[in-house]
């Protein structure tokens, strides 16, 4: 007997039995579902954290000074020291404080953040109208300003802000520029107003840098330019009894994005693990009504055997119905999983990502379980002697 032929036969067998066949099918089908379905939800949100943190620049490294005191905060003109290396490009220390800021009849509590010329470049942000913060105004004091898209917004609504003057902290300041709306990890910039760092010391009353926002000159120097970094801030924090005051913390977003794709793919892989266990629990069904199968048909096996069919013929028979099972059930399953994961992922607000080698491994393993607990029903089957076959009642 020819593949073609038993494969014919296995699927009239299944046709003959439609509900129990389908039934049969339904643990493949929700197995391959959840795999599918959780596998993409799980790399899709990897993919979204990855381009979050990506968009921040892979090359961005970011300097927290911790502890209290003089001695534990920099200069604006020492902070500015870390831009001479070759290994840096762009250093933008950060003053941050709240205030209330007012135009006209309207005002709102803000964070103010004083900075310099490079943290746009540094923090990857652009404009929507304007310019921003120049050298010229953070040497001169200039009382300019930059609003977020959400704080021009409330302050001036459909009135180009440009130009115009707000309050923030009682101090008259003039509006040269709007932000894009920018969301990340690291938080959104649309409530946020951005003024020369000079004149936010005054303004919020804080002396020195706790913050810097620095970018390595390429991918390829961020180590180097981490342990310069590291090798001049102990310097600078070096206490009189010669024991380095290492109260700062560098954080590489190289390293960061390691650390989430790491804890992300483990957290899929282990979601994909448990999804595969409904995949066994679709072969045990399989095994169940094959062996069903068996015994219903044990006097049509007998007729075939006394017929000529070899051992070989009835195993393989029973083998390719129960591939045929788990290959319909695996394909309904990936059909139900790939719109399955995106409707879920448009709820809640992600991306799914739904790759062709989960697709394959869902596919295969479907297969795999459907050759796994075919075996047995169909060796019984081929194993049966004609003439107590024939018997069977």
């Amino acid at each position: 007997m020819d593949t073609l032929q038993t494969i014919k036969i296995a699927l009239r067998g299944i046709l003959d039995n439609k509900l129990r066949s389908f039934l049969t099918m339904l643990g493949i089908i929700i197995g391959v579902t959840s795999v599918i379905a959780l596998v993409s939800i799980g790399q899709g949100a990897t993919s979204q954290v990855t381009e979050q943190i990506q968009s921040l620049g892979s090359n961005l490294l970011t300097v927290n000074i911790m502890g209290r005191g003089a001695n534990t905060t920099l200069s604006y003109k020492d902070a500015m020291e870390f831009a001479e290396s070759p290994y840096i490009s762009g250093v933008a220390p950060v003053v941050t404080g709240n205030a209330t800021v007012k135009h006209a009849n309207k005002n709102s509590s803000v964070q103010i953040q004083g900075t310099n010329a490079d943290f746009l470049t540094v923090r990857n942000y652009k404009l929507s109208q304007g310019r921003f913060i120049t050298p010229a105004d953070v040497n001169m004091r200039q009382k300019v300003a930059i609003l977020g898209s959400q704080i021009a917004e409330d302050l001036f609504g459909l009135v180009n802000p440009i130009g115009q003057e707000v309050k923030i902290g009682g101090q008259i300041f003039k509006v040269v520029g709007i932000l894009e709306s920018s969301s990340s990890m690291m938080g959104s910039n649309d409530e946020e107003i951005y003024i020369p760092i000079t004149v936010a010391e005054r303004l919020l009353q804080s002396r020195g840098v706790r913050v810097l926002y620095i970018q390595a000159a390429s991918k390829d120097t961020v180590s180097q330019a981490t342990e310069e970094i590291s090798s001049k801030l102990s310097r600078m924090f070096k206490t009189s009894s010669d024991s380095d005051f290492q109260s700062y913390r560098i954080l590489d977003q190289t390293e960061m994005l390691d650390t989430i794709n790491q804890t992300t793919g483990t957290l899929t892989m282990m979601l994909g693990g448990i999804a595969a266990i409904s995949l066994l629990v679709g072969g045990i069904g399989i095994m169940n009504i094959m062996l069903v199968s068996v015994t219903e048909r044990t006097r049509e096996i007998g007729i075939r055997k006394a017929l000529g069919a070899r051992k070989r013929d009835i195993m393989s028979q029973f083998l390719i119905e129960s591939l045929v099972i788990s290959g319909i059930g695996g394909i309904i399953g990936i059909i139900i999983g790939v719109l399955l994961s995106r409707g879920i992922a448009q709820l809640i607000g992600i991306n799914a990502k739904t790759t062709y080698s989960v697709t394959a491994i869902a596919f295969g393993f479907s297969m795999l379980v459907g050759v796994f607990f075919g075996i047995y029903p169909a060796n019984k089957a081929s194993s049966l002697k004609p003439i107590e076959a024939l018997r069977y009642e």
